[in-house]
């Protein structure tokens, strides 16, 4: 449900507009939030055509109907804005091994860049295997590499450290670093392929899952 005006807006995806209202007559809510009152729908429907607006029927299960004249499209517009303000936030996870190579990292760190973005968190997993567990200076060396690649884009919630058999680190978003990013910069890599953090204009095919994990 949504208010507009003190008026409850419900079923949003249902909406009937304009000539798809078949019931007469309807009340009628103006512009401006005023109460035209009960009136036939063409009648309604003329209002609004002469206004450059909409004609909305905001509450079908009452009786008789209840519609509004408004700017359908400029309201559609200003709920996405709201529901992508109040984004839940989540972790998301990108695992990897000892044996993921520096191009598969970058790709991570693109993947964790997006997620950072969109206000989540980001949680990187290596796991070690057998003998593995032997070098794991290796996943440390990794860890603090994308680190730095994803620089002041993101705060350290969990520095790398070990957790049954897994270094696990966490990362939580910067929010005034992330707003200074372009989100047309390409995604690129220095000469020598050391990781850069850099986002990605177009996200990998491989991006992990909005609430499970990226292999």
């Amino acid at each position: 449900m949504a208010s507009k005006g003190g008026l409850t807006i419900s079923a949003p995806t249902n909406f009937r507009m304009n000539e798809q209202i078949r019931i007469s007559p309807i009340r009628v809510i103006g512009a401006a939030n005023e109460q035209i009152g009960v009136i036939p729908t063409f009648e309604a429907l003329r209002m609004a055509q002469d206004a450059g607006l909409d004609l909305v029927e905001v509450q079908p299960n009452v009786r008789p109907p209840v519609c509004k004249i408004m700017d359908y499209g400029k309201w559609k517009y200003e709920q996405k804005k709201h529901a992508k303000k109040h984004h839940e936030q989540q972790t998301k996870e990108l695992r990897m091994t000892p044996k993921t190579d520096a191009h598969d990292r970058r790709i991570k760190v693109n993947h964790a860049i997006d997620f950072l973005g969109k206000g989540d968190k980001v949680q990187f997993t290596m796991r070690f295997r057998g003998r593995e567990r032997s070098h794991r200076e290796i996943g440390f060396a990794a860890f603090q590499e994308m680190l730095a690649a994803i620089g002041e884009l993101a705060k350290v919630e969990r520095a790398p450290s070990m957790d049954a058999g897994s270094l696990i680190m966490i990362l939580s978003p910067n929010k005034q670093a992330l707003d200074k990013l372009k989100p047309d910069k390409p995604a690129d890599h220095t000469g020598d392929g050391k990781l850069t953090s850099v986002k990605s204009a177009t996200a990998p095919p491989e991006s992990a899952p909005a609430s499970g994990a990226a292999q």
